[in-house]
């Protein structure tokens, strides 16, 4: 969870004709499938899409991250340079000690990974429901470490099961046509 402190300020709003005065205030935050699930419903399209985000929607993003209750929505339009930078350092943090190889680092899908697939991916892995309030780049990992462990490893199976009887096939002819015993 991330906690920041919005500084107070005073503005003037065009379409009222009025100065909006805000104290400041301490906002705690969680970029997490929760956030990304009331954002996608929102906006309805997918968040982790690599299609650049307008401020309007990273704002908004913001405010669904939000687990501060009862925030005055003028808050938000006082977001210093500091505290959008912490959040954006905040949402690209892994959050864990678990790493992938440049190999594994490189296998990236080409699907569109939406909320309701990662909720797809933790029902099939039997992964519970609290879970979604995770970091979200913890949760990927934990989904990732599933993945790879349910995978059968790369040298078992029948392919790995022939090539050790075509070798033990090609030995005993050899041992036969050179008449030895090993």
């Amino acid at each position: 969870m991330l906690s920041i402190t919005v500084p107070g300020a005073e503005r003037w709003d065009e379409a009222t004709g009025e100065f909006i005065t805000t104290k400041e205030c301490r906002l705690q935050l969680e970029h997490s499938l929760v956030s990304i699930s009331k954002w996608e419903a929102k906006w309805e399209k997918p968040f982790l899409s690599k299609d650049q985000k307008t401020s309007e929607e990273m704002l908004d993003y913001i405010q669904c991250m939000t687990l501060t209750q009862c925030v005055d929505p003028n808050v938000y339009s006082n977001l210093s340079y500091e505290n959008i930078e912490t959040i954006y350092k905040y949402i690209d943090a892994p959050m864990t000690a678990t790493w992938f190889s440049k190999e594994e680092n490189r296998k990236k899908s080409r699907k569109v990974v939406t909320s309701e697939l990662i909720y797809y991916w933790m029902i099939k892995f039997g992964i519970p429901y609290e879970c979604q309030k995770w970091h979200l780049n913890r949760l990927i990992t934990l989904i990732r470490v599933c993945e790879a462990e349910e995978r059968p490893p790369k040298n078992s199976g029948k392919s790995g099961k022939r090539s050790l009887s075509s070798r033990a096939a090609l030995n005993a002819a050899r041992k036969q046509q050179l008449g030895t015993r090993g």
